[in-house]
């Protein structure tokens, strides 16, 4: 089971001070209401208040309860003066963004009033990033490798690393499907699902260059659909692209991109059930550092959160993380050149259903709970500065992948430091305490037959019937836990492969595409056809059709399905073949297009 959707959100306002709603002054936008929030209704700005780096190219955020409308606003900029713009509302009707018509300058300090229907007003004040320009060199994408990756004659263009099941499913496990995100390593990087066997069920081909994370099913518009990241990984540990939505015959529903000018990152994309969607991106700024020991003309990268309408785009909450973690707080290496320094390095997002975000940052080795409301640190695990006292095992090194568990607890995969004489990368589950101030020990996972550490990405995924889904990122490695820790599934990619999160989830999908197949003719007579049909979860078996026509065949064979692609050998010369796919009932889901058999060496 992947985590249960966010819940809307009455409770997501920060309240404001309540002021008689003044005439528009001069510079000021003023749009009439079509509907009046409730009297008093308290709103959110974002950029958040104090926000040190905003965005030059920022909207003006206006979150609150459903019916908000903002009746005018002024923004005025220290050094690029008042701003004229529009707003537009967000689908969910829980407020709007105002888009002003040019962007602010580098530096300055802006100041944002306005009025809402009701009565209230709305403030907020930040101050403009000044950009960084930084080199942002990719991984280098790894051609395929026959020993260690799948070939297929049905669809010759890709070549998805292979997976390999050292255990077996025992007793307990979990039924459903693995989701996986491969690049590295050998093989063609993209989304692939895999049974519990390890054998391809669908995959989709990226654009050259890109890769994939976050492969997994979500909900959507009251629908199941399939979500991930694409764009390039750059060696900084951050990407640049959008966050796909496909539906489940894998026709693409959506894009989502990250708004106010910035790039999607890989590491977070998480619907909600109103139709928004969270995610990070990173953003490297100019920084004096030399109070760190850092360089005068420094560059930090920061964490961005933003929550985001899917229908229309605009923003709807932004956090940055240089507003709420001191640079004194990371555990990275000051570098002493014009490489970044990426001091905190957001890697999880997980709302919560009363008023919360919790965040994980690896390079603080903190896990936190944010409030959506004003955007401070309600509390901390971890780090150097933990408002929880650790209990005994609860210490963790670079995590990753911090979620919401039922009860208020919080599970994370602790990728662990070598270093500091870690020799396992562990998954934990913990129960953080604000009352007595504390943070326990519930349970943890780590492969007792290999030692398996690895020092980037991974995660912990609760799965129904209370078992664990522990994927290894930097590592090619997934097992899973029954409640007692006990190995009941163990698995591993090709070699050097990585995959950022693995899921595992039920799925059932039909392609809206036909079957492709393959046909070679032998030198002594028949014909081998090989089928497939990309992404169908409900293929028992396969029929063989041949003919002198395409308008006229009869059935010839039928074979069970052997997986992603069937061979099936039929006797004597057809000049035509086509595959018909049948379900368990024997009844026909679809039928390919007819070919004629290659004659030549080699399958078509």
């Amino acid at each position: 089971m992947l985590r249960s959707p966010r819940q809307p959100r009455p409770w997501l306002i920060a309240t404001l001070a309540v002021a008689a709603v003044a005439a528009p002054a001069a510079g000021v936008v003023a749009v009439a209401a079509a509907s009046r929030a409730p009297d008093g209704a308290a709103v959110t700005v974002s950029p958040l208040a104090g926000t040190p780096d905003a965005s030059a190219a920022t909207q003006i955020s206006f979150l609150g309860s459903r019916g908000l409308r903002v009746l005018s606003v002024r923004v005025t900029g220290s050094l690029s003066g008042v701003h004229g713009g529009r707003l537009e509302a967000y689908s969910t009707a829980t407020g709007e963004s105002f888009i002003p018509t040019r962007p602010f300058t580098p530096g300055e300090k802006v100041i944002v009033s306005a009025s809402v229907a009701g009565g209230a007003s709305a403030a907020t004040q930040f101050t403009v990033a000044r950009q960084a320009s930084i080199a942002q060199a990719g991984f280098p994408v790894a051609p395929g490798d026959p020993a260690a990756v799948g070939h297929y004659v049905t669809e010759p263009s890709i070549a998805p690393s292979s997976v390999r099941i050292t255990t077996p499913a025992r007793p307990g496990a979990s039924p459903g499907y693995l989701f996986l995100a491969p690049y590295q390593g050998s093989g063609t990087p993209g989304p692939m699902i895999v049974d519990q066997s390890g054998r391809l069920v669908w995959f989709h081909r990226l654009p050259g260059g890109d890769t994939a994370t976050n492969f997994r099913p979500q909900t959507y518009d009251g629908r199941r659909v399939l979500t991930w990241w694409q764009g390039r990984t750059l060696k900084l540990g951050f990407g640049q692209g959008t966050d796909e939505i496909y539906s489940r015959s894998y026709r693409p529903l959506a894009r989502v991109r990250a708004g106010n000018g910035y790039s999607a990152d890989l590491h977070e994309f998480v619907l909600g059930a109103d139709g928004t969607a969270w995610l990070d991106a990173f953003d490297p700024v100019q920084r004096d550092l030399a109070a760190r020991g850092g360089p005068r003309h420094g560059v930090v990268t920061d964490s961005v959160v933003q929550e985001i309408d899917v229908k229309t785009g605009l923003v709807m909450w932004e956090w940055h993380a240089l507003g709420h973690i001191p640079l004194s707080d990371s555990y990275s290496p000051m570098p002493h050149s014009r490489h970044p320094w990426d001091y905190v390095h957001v890697n999880s997002i997980d709302p919560g259903r009363s008023g919360q975000l919790l965040l994980s940052s690896r390079n603080t080795w903190m896990v936190f709970d944010v409030s959506t409301r004003s955007g401070a640190l309600l509390w901390q695990i971890g780090g150097k500065h933990p408002s929880l006292a650790p209990g005994p095992g609860t210490t963790f090194r670079f995590q990753h992948d911090a979620a919401w568990q039922p009860g208020g607890r919080v599970s994370l995969f602790d990728n662990g430091y070598s270093v500091a004489g870690d020799t396992k990368s562990r998954g934990l589950l913990l129960e953080p305490d604000a009352r007595t101030g504390t943070v326990k020990l519930i349970k943890q996972f780590a492969n007792p037959g290999a030692s398996l550490l690895t020092s980037s990405q991974g995660d912990l995924l609760r799965l129904a019937g209370g078992n664990w889904l522990m994927g290894y990122g930097g590592l090619p490695n997934f097992t899973e836990y029954s409640p007692g820790g006990g190995v009941l599934l163990d698995g591993t990619l090709g070699p050097g492969v990585e995959d950022y999160r693995t899921y595992l989830a039920p799925w059932s999908a039909r392609p809206q595409t036909l079957p492709a197949l393959a046909a070679q003719a032998g030198p002594a007579g028949g014909v081998t056809v090989a089928a497939s049909w990309s992404g169908a979860t409900s293929v028992a078996a396969w029929r063989v059709l041949a003919g002198p026509s395409p308008g006229s065949m009869t059935a010839v064979a039928t074979a069970p399905s052997d997986g992603f692609e069937t061979a099936i050998p039929i006797a004597g010369n057809p000049a035509f073949v086509a595959v018909a796919a049948l379900a368990g009932s024997g009844a026909t889901l679809a039928t390919s297009a007819a070919i004629a058999p290659s004659r030549g060496s080699g399958h078509t």
